[in-house]
Order: C-alpha cells, then structure tokens, then sequence
C-alpha cells in the first residue's frame, strides 16, 4: 500500500490538470508516479518536462532509452519502474525473450555496439560510478558514441534512479 495518496485529476488545480492532460495525451492514462508527484506541483512539472526531454526527444533511440530504463530500475530493484518499461518495450514491439537478452546478454540482442556501449555504459554508471575507467570511456568512444549521446544516456540513467528512489520510498502502488 502507498504510503502516501495517489491525487486524482478531479482533485488538482487546473495547472496541475494541464499537466495531467499532457501525460494522459503521451501514455493513455496518468501512472501512479505523477499522481503522487502533484502533492508538490513544480515538482510534478519539472519531471514531466524532464521525461519529455529525456525519453520524447534526442538522438537515441526509444528501446534504447527503455533498456537503459528496465536495466537500471533491474539493478535498483525498482517494480514500478521495472514493470512499467518493461510494458514500455512490448508496446513498441519488443519480445519477451528479446527482453531476456537485454537483461542477461545485451551482446546478442539486435542493438547496435554503439547503444550496446551506451547501455551498458548507464548500467554501469548507475551501479559503480567512480570506477568507470578512462580505457571504459575511451572504448565507448571508440564505437562512435558522441558526448551528446554519452549525456542523454546518462541522463536516462539519472532520471531512473531518481524515480526508483522516489517510488520506492513511498511504496507507489503499481498501475501497468
């Protein structure tokens, strides 16, 4: 049970129904995560734009992103998350066994090395940040990973974190 209310749209303010309006519009509903985000408003905004910028826009691609989403919400034992981009992955056509490679063995999935890199470059930055080597980065560059692409996996990698903590915290309730 979540350990603090879910905030229906009916009970918001109209900035914050705008809001809602805008992530029904993306998803086809409002998960758990922004309803609980809207007891504090700017909050709830800023990480809405956030999503947009981080996983509505950008260079990489939406599995990628997703991947790195499911793999770091893995890592941090995160249902919430885990649940939901998994969701997130079948609904852009990716298999359940597809989702097992990425997981297990991301060298025999269909990425290329580049997001291979990329992906395991935020896994590996979400778990041991300070002993990520130079030979690591260097490697990662070597498959023609750009900064802008090594930031915005980064900050995919970020947003999850953030989110698994938040929602873990809280104990949200799973909506997917």
């Amino acid at each position: 049970m979540s350990r603090i209310s879910i905030v229906a749209k009916k009970e918001v303010s109209e900035d914050v129904q705008e809001v809602y309006t805008e992530i029904e519009g993306a998803f086809g509903m409002v998960p758990n995560l922004f309803k609980t985000y809207s007891h504090f408003p700017p909050l709830l905004k800023a990480n809405w734009d956030k999503v947009k910028a981080l996983m509505m826009q950008g260079k990489l691609s939406r599995k990628a992103k997703e991947a790195i989403a499911v793999l770091v919400s893995k890592d941090n034992s995160c249902s919430y998350c885990v649940a939901a981009h998994t969701a997130a992955l079948k609904s852009i056509g990716v298999t359940e066994e597809e989702i097992e490679i990425i997981e297990n063995d991301i060298e025999k999935s269909d990425f290329t090395e580049k997001e291979q890199r990329l992906i395991t470059f935020a896994r590996r930055a979400n778990k041991d940040p300070n002993r990520i080597t130079d030979k690591e980065f260097e490697l990662l560059k070597n498959t023609g990973a750009n900064e802008s692409e090594i930031v915005e996996a980064l900050g995919v990698m970020e947003l999850f974190t953030s989110f698994n903590k938040f929602l873990d915290s809280l104990n949200v309730e799973i909506d997917f």
